[in-house]
């Protein structure tokens, strides 16, 4: 059986110097942050570490061991439970999830999607916002997709994109609660577009109507109180029988092919051949207002379009500062800068988002680093070279950074800020190498963390956190068994300043060859001053460990369990007849199917996470 991640296969023909030669030389000139519990450098760019012993620790649980159970496996003192499973209704009168597969495409539109990936939490109205980000088809139908069909493409956009529920304690338990604010966005919900590339421009202007998000990965939520859901693979979706057809430079820089998921065969919607345009609808990160449950989604186009991974706000001056990462094998790390303070666009009725600059990192060997502005007219984006405008750039964003000469990185994901020191860290889940620099080892199946400072707007000054992996398999790495992990993907920080890591093992790789001591996908947390990591969750079987937000208390944690139960070399592959092949987590019905799902982590005396 052969598993290949698409996400591990370069799409980028550019002559950019890759990230492992910038990382080889940088590691050559300076020890790396160990995770254990001291540093092995002088601490970030020069600094003196943090003296932990004249300060409460960060982290105050005892970490627990790797596992290859099909269960969530968190420390004492602490208990997981399972609040807004696949196919809860969003409200008490909607259609019951049916544990066959059964539910139709219009009951699907009324429950919560499939296969749970970032969200956030919104106090003020006890809102919980959740991506979905794809299917499955041997657990969403009965049997399988090996006949197409329209009602089974229409169950699995009705399973894609964003749910919106309230959430409230009930008789001291979290619920799903019914509120006039819950709802479902799908693929198949009516969007429009802002910024540059306006909902008319003609690049847009498909066979059909404006609708749909789909392959939601990771988000963000504004200072404004909105939610931004970004879409990375969706260029999955897309296929055509024309053999006739062949992708251009531009759809092949974006993965484009002829296979697709195979709903072009009985929805022309996604038939590249027949409706090329509707690819530019993907791409984006589409801003989302919870507290407006009429409001229509809308695609940012000035943020840019690639495969977002995620999206992070923070704000400088008064300005909002938006970051992603394109989640491919060499591709890039953008950061949006807005155009003067977003109070001030938005008291004039505009999106912050629609005003200011897109830039692209370059990343040096010194532990320097530029932001390279994506503004047609300058460097390399100009008429003289083939581009149209500033939509131009921004459509074709992935060629505007190649141009510009932005380091390729090992799967850049998700972006966190440290609340305090303003430090920003991003992982890079795994790669396949490179002629040098930036990564020190080539190839690179456990990934790695980096962090940076800003300079201003266009200046960075950046080094390594830490290296994954196993030190037996790999003895630069400084982890050990008891934090040993790798494919860092989510991250993120709670309110006192502790760093959380989620990992994403590809399912080829969980529990053998380089992996076959760390385990299902887990979720560790660390202290950024001291390095101190410590294993926090394991997951269950075939899944990845997705997704965090916090109450503002810091008392009640919410995270995902994506994609339990599905197919792995290690455990097997599970079938329509067979769905609890791999795991059958969290129902445990002998007559059911493993279901993606929301956790609630509390601490048992009801103290902060982490403490």
């Amino acid at each position: 059986m052969t598993f290949v991640d698409t996400d591990d296969v370069s799409s980028n023909p550019s002559g950019n110097r890759p990230f492992q030669d910038v990382l080889t030389a940088r590691v050559s000139r300076r020890a790396v942050m160990v995770g254990g519990t001291a540093l092995a450098a002088a601490g970030f760019l020069g600094a003196a570490p943090a003296q932990a012993n004249h300060k409460k620790p960060k982290l105050g649980f005892k970490g627990v061991s790797v596992s290859t159970a099909d269960t969530v496996v968190v420390p004492e003192g602490y208990t997981a439970t399972v609040l807004i499973p696949w196919g809860t209704p969003i409200h008490s009168g909607g259609p019951a999830w049916l544990k066959d597969g059964s539910n139709t495409a219009a009951d699907q539109a009324k429950q919560i999607g499939f296969n749970h990936d970032g969200m956030a939490f919104f106090p003020r109205h006890g809102l919980l916002a959740l991506n979905h980000e794809y299917t499955d088809a041997a657990m969403i139908y009965t049997d399988g997709d090996t006949v197409m069909t329209k009602e089974k493409v229409d169950k699995a956009l009705a399973a894609h994109g964003v749910s919106i529920v309230k959430v409230a304690k009930v008789n001291g338990a979290w619920r799903l609660v019914d509120s006039r604010y819950n709802r479902r966005i799908t693929g198949a919900t009516p969007v429009t577009f802002s910024g540059p590339v306006g909902p008319d421009h003609p690049e847009l202007a498909a066979k059909n109507p404006a609708m749909g998000t789909l392959n939601n990965c990771s988000s963000g939520a504004t200072p404004w109180g909105t939610y931004v859901t970004c879409e990375e693979n969706w260029n999955q979706y897309f296929g055509t029988e024309d053999t006739t057809w062949t992708p251009t430079a531009e759809q092949a820089r974006y993965g484009i092919g002829r296979a697709g998921s195979r709903w072009h065969l009985v929805d022309q919607r996604f038939d590249v051949a027949k409706n090329p345009k509707e690819l530019n609808r993907f791409g984006w990160g589409v801003e989302i207002d919870p507290a407006r449950p009429d409001s229509k989604p809308v695609k940012r186009t000035a943020l840019g379009r690639f495969k977002h991974e995620g999206m992070t706000f923070t704000e400088d001056r008064g300005r909002i500062v938006a970051y992603s990462g394109d989640d491919q094998v060499n591709d890039y790390i953008y950061k949006f800068v807005g155009n003067g303070p977003w109070r001030w666009h938005r008291v004039r009725g505009r999106s912050p988002l629609d005003h200011g600059t897109l830039y692209v990192a370059k990343f040096n060997d010194d532990g320097t680093g530029q932001w390279l502005p994506l503004v047609f007219g300058q460097g390399a984006l100009t008429a003289a070279n083939g581009w149209k405008d500033q939509a131009d750039v921004l459509l074709r964003t992935r060629l505007a950074a190649d141009a510009m000469g932005a380091t390729p990185m090992d799967r850049p994901e998700w972006i966190a800020v440290h609340p305090r020191t303003e430090e920003v860290f991003v992982t890079l889940t795994n790669g396949n190498g490179g002629s040098g620099a930036a990564n020190p080892r080539t190839p690179n199946p456990f990934g790695h963390i980096i962090k940076w400072r800003e300079r201003g707007d266009t200046r960075f000054e950046w080094d390594i956190f830490v290296l994954a992996g196993d030190p037996q398999k790999d003895p630069s790495v400084s982890l050990d068994d008891s934090n040993m992990f790798g494919s860092p993907d989510g991250i993120g920080f709670d309110p006192e300043g502790r760093l959380w890591i989620q990992t994403d093992v590809s399912n080829s790789n969980q529990n053998r060859g380089n992996y076959d001591r760390i385990g299902n996908n887990q979720m560790l947390a660390a202290d950024p001053e001291t390095g101190e990591i410590r294993r926090f969750l394991v997951g269950p079987r075939g899944c990845e460990i997705t997704g965090q937000t916090f109450t503002p208390d810091g008392r009640t944690m919410f995270i995902n369990i994506q994609h339990p139960g599905e197919a792995t070399t290690f455990f097997g592959t599970p079938t329509p007849a067979n769905p609890r092949a791999v795991s059958n987590w969290p129902d445990f019905d002998p007559a059911g199917r493993p279901r993606p799902a929301t956790l609630v982590i509390r601490k048992n005396d009801g103290g902060v996470i982490g403490s």
